[in-house]
């Protein structure tokens, strides 16, 4: 009997596919250790269960990737024997399974900084980047050479492997016994393929999707480890619509929370110019004022001028951003519309009618403006602020000097943020103007003349923290000596939170953590807020602080209003919701986790069945935002008509 299955192309199939299952079993395991610092405290059970449970994923994706090799393999045709057909479709298994293995290796360090697998909107996000190929070459032969051998070694054990596994012709003494079985079992490896496509064998079994890998994990961040990349890629690819919820009528849903705001018209129309700066990757770790307790009361963070800045401004301690990436930061600090499960601009209302800060404030008169030193059109940025209304774009075209090139992602920092200060010297007041820095970013360069200036400290971007922040101290002090400087209102924040050194950071709202500060050179905003507050709070704080006289629409509240708020974000399809010293999550409609997190500083102490009316309460507030959210983005309705 086993001399008869050597050779044979089905089972030659199926040890071919193993090695496949062994190797994504290996990127697993290397993914876990070279993340574990995101996933502490997993016990042995858990990680079998993990293992365990993705294989049931690494199946799925191994059968999207291969369809094409396993249908050349199960022909019913005696063809598939010869020598040439099987070399040709040698090179077709070597290829595809290269490219998912290359998707798994590049999530290794890729992780760190969106805190999840890479999904299909990544292609559109990096589509407009005029440099990837020189990052990518920088990225693995440089940067990362380590994950590169380590991802050759895998390629070469798979050839290596493949090549020990031969096929060879069977003697047919029946034509129709051959073509007869052959059929039969091309059929039912069929059958078996499309339920492992789908993951399981019921009719009534849904396509597996992310959200499933929840089965395998205790804590949702666990799911990107039972998951695959080629899987939350190829799951991604067709963006899915919201559906509408109605969980309270209209009034009361306004009641609980309504983002159509009606400000107060009892004061006039304050038209000073507001100038914000979205930082890169600027987490509230780096920022020692922001950290008065952390080790002890002995860190000192790496960005001084901001600790002195926040002394002088309105700060906000425990802030958030609304998403993990760039293209969601900005959509929530300009137009109050947070990264729900997918960024905005790379979803399926996407095309919708927004309105933003500086769009309804063009239309108030002012001169309305975006700066970013990167290239036009990266991160697809220069659409989005179309589409929000904003005038007019400065880039590293409009820059015009490539002396200041880092090489890699734009204009340095210090020089772009002069020519942002110098620029706005021109532009008649009122204005708005927006800056997107970039020097706080991987590969970490600064300068070559700022080598050593700035504390390398325990993380890479730790140095350019130092940098940029430099690089905004020149800024205002450039910015001071202009004639609009005392009539203008500053925001500060930072785009999402990135790669942490303390625990505190590595939690599920600590990978938030981002700093707000409104500075008024006027002096009329001092202090410090300690209530949980988000990106998405910030154009309407703005608009009400400026006494904006006409409806407009925001998912975010004002931050100087005592009206209790609520901050939202979403991980890996769980929504994670913040009131008051309280955080919570819900997946599926069912709140699973509550935490005191003023406590509970690690999240660790799960309250849910301890606090009933409590989690009665902040479901209330999250059905009501997820009524409004999705109601609001179906009907196209994210603005106010104008009279």
């Amino acid at each position: 009997m086993l001399k008869y299955l050597k050779g044979n192309v089905y089972i030659a199939l199926m040890l071919r596919l193993l090695i496949i299952f062994l190797l994504y079993t290996i990127s697993r395991a290397l993914f876990l250790l070279f993340n574990l610092s995101n996933f502490p405290g997993l016990h042995f059970e858990e990680l079998v269960r993990i293992f365990l449970g993705g294989l049931k994923f690494d199946l799925s994706a191994i059968l999207y990737l291969n369809l094409l090799f396993i249908l050349s393999q199960i022909l019913p045709f005696p063809f598939v024997y010869n020598r040439n057909y099987q070399k040709t479709f040698k090179w077709v298994f070597f290829v595809t399974n290269a490219i998912g293995l290359a998707a798994n290796a590049g999530d290794i360090v890729y992780y760190p900084f969106t805190l999840k697998r890479t999904t299909f909107s990544a292609f559109a996000q990096f589509s407009n980047e005029e440099n990837l190929g020189s990052l990518f070459i920088k990225f693995i032969f440089i940067d990362y050479w380590y994950i590169t051998l380590l991802y050759i070694a895998m390629l070469a054990l798979m050839v290596w492997l493949y090549k020990r596994i031969k096929t060879q012709k069977p003697n047919i003494p029946s034509k129709i016994l051959y073509y007869s079985s052959s059929v039969g079992v091309m059929l039912l490896l069929a059958w078996f393929c499309v339920a492992g496509l789908r993951g399981g064998f019921r009719h009534s079994t849904r396509p597996i999707t992310v959200s499933n890998a929840g089965e395998f994990v205790k804590d949702p961040a666990q799911i990107n480890i039972v998951i695959n990349t080629p899987f939350s890629v190829i799951r991604t690819i067709s963006t899915k619509p919201l559906k509408k919820r109605d969980y309270f009528n209209q009034a009361t849903l306004d009641s609980i929370y309504n983002p159509v705001k009606l400000p107060d018209t009892s004061q006039a129309f304050n038209k000073k110019n507001v100038v914000v700066l979205v930082l890169e990757s600027f987490s509230r770790e780096y920022i020692g004022a922001f950290n008065p307790t952390l080790e002890g009361g002995k860190y000192k963070g790496y960005a001084p001028f901001l600790d002195s800045l926040k002394s002088v401004s309105l700060s906000f301690n425990n802030a958030y951003a609304n998403g993990r990436k760039s293209i969601e930061g900005l959509p929530s600090v300009i137009a109050s519309i947070p990264g729900i499960n997918e960024p905005f601009v790379l979803g399926y209302y996407s095309g919708n009618r927004i309105n933003s800060l500086g769009g309804l404030l063009g239309k108030e008169g002012y001169h309305t403006s975006f700066f970013h030193g990167a290239p036009n059109g990266s991160m697809g940025f220069s659409s989005f602020i179309n589409m929000a209304g904003i005038k007019h774009y400065y880039g590293k075209t409009e820059y015009n000097n490539d002396a200041d090139f880092d090489g890699i992602w734009g204009i340095w920092d210090e020089p772009f943020l002069q020519f942002w200060a110098n620029k706005m010297n021109t532009f008649p007041q009122p204005f708005f103007s927006n800056v997107f820095t970039l020097s706080s970013h991987h590969p970490f360069k600064v300068p070559e003349k700022y080598e050593g200036k700035f504390p390398k400290g325990t993380l890479p971007i730790h140095q350019n923290i130092g940098y940029s922040d430099m690089a905004l101290r020149k800024f205002f002090q450039t910015a001071s000596k202009m004639p609009w400087y005392k009539n203008t209102i500053f925001v500060l924040t930072a785009d999402h939170s990135t790669v942490a050194w303390h625990d505190e950071y590595k939690t599920s709202i600590g990978a938030y953590a981002v700093p707000i500060i409104i500075f008024d050179p006027s002096g009329e905003l001092k202090g410090q807020i300690d209530a949980p507050v988000q990106q998405i709070d910030i154009f309407p704080t703005i608009m009400n602080y400026l006494h904006y006289p006409k409806p407009y629409f925001a998912f975010g509240n004002d931050m100087l209003n005592p009206k209790e708020h609520f901050v939202i974000n979403t991980i890996d399809g769980d929504y994670q919701i913040m009131v008051g010293d309280y955080v919570m999550l819900s997946r599926d409609g069912k709140a699973i986790k509550l935490y005191n997190y003023r406590e509970d500083i690690l999240l660790k102490n799960n309250l849910l069945k301890q606090e009933p009316l409590l989690v009665a309460k902040m479901e209330r507030y999250l059905k009501a935002f997820i009524q409004q959210y999705n109601a609001h983005m179906i009907d196209n309705s994210l603005t106010v008509k104008r009279r």
